[in-house]
């Protein structure tokens, strides 16, 4: 059984146009995921799924064995579920042919600058110790943007809860502090560790991200995915995944693993 990771990144953003390839403290922004699967323990295989001559050449300078994206998977109107799957069978036939198995899928994100291979490790070792869960992703804890704060424009003109304040509790006793529902987790896609059932049975998944499936198991992480931002708010969450992996490699600068 053998553990193979797999990064989508594509050429057409359109809010952060060549977002994969944005120079973060002297590396292309898709080389950190790339070196976290590097420097996981477990990870035997690494490729890239891209549309992107830059992209592949970046993937080929850090070692990784390119797939090449059908166009109907590449446009603004694809799903990145769909794109792991297409990829997750190319490996997949490719391993049976070298008369390999896949225990685990490190499925990654070209802008998820802040995953290291610890992390990944860790949530392969979840899975191990557990054969009932699905999948382990990175989750950031965000208690102020907890479901009880989101609202929603009606057509008053006015916000209303985004969700029935009922479906919390009596709304007579519910708390507007930030913490008073306990901690608000997210799937960050920094990234999910999955079975491959998870990828062949796609439809069974949870919504949003179907390749979790059902039984999700959480890496406390924070960062995730460099979310498309334009302006002084794109410059902000560059500072912030800048700092990040500062913090992360400041105890093992020269061996250029995360």
């Amino acid at each position: 059984m053998t553990v193979a990771a797999l990064l989508l990144g594509r050429a057409g953003s359109k809010g952060f146009p060549g977002k994969n390839l944005y120079p973060v403290l002297g590396r292309p922004l898709m080389a950190y995921p790339l070196l976290a699967a590097q420097g996981s323990q477990f990870v035997q295989h690494l490729y890239v799924s891209t549309d992107s001559p830059a992209i592949m050449q970046v993937g080929r300078d850090y070692g990784a064995t390119i797939i090449q994206r059908p166009p109907e998977l590449c446009s603004d109107q694809a799903l990145g579920e769909d794109a792991f799957v297409h990829g997750y069978q190319v490996i997949r036939d490719r391993l049976h042919l070298a008369s390999q198995s896949l225990e685990f899928m490190v499925l990654l994100f070209a802008n998820a600058a802040t995953i290291t291979g610890a992390l990944i490790d860790q949530g392969i070792e979840i899975l191990r110790a557990d054969p009932t869960l699905d999948s382990a992703v990175t989750v950031s804890r965000y208690n102020m943007w907890s479901p009880l704060r989101a609202r929603k424009l009606m057509p008053d003109g006015c916000l209303h809860p985004f969700v029935p304040f009922e479906i919390f509790g009596d709304p007579q006793t519910l708390s507007c502090d930030r913490d008073s529902q306990g901690d608000v987790l997210y799937a960050d896609m920094g990234v999910s560790i999955v079975r491959p059932h998870c990828l062949e049975d796609l439809v069974s998944g949870l919504l949003p991200q179907k390749w979790m499936g059902q039984r999700i198991a959480p890496i406390p992480s924070w960062g995730g995915v460099m979310w498309t931002m334009n302006g002084k708010f794109r410059e902000w969450n560059i500072g912030c995944n800048s700092t990040v992996i500062m913090r992360f490699e400041r105890d093992d600068v020269k061996s250029d693993r995360l």
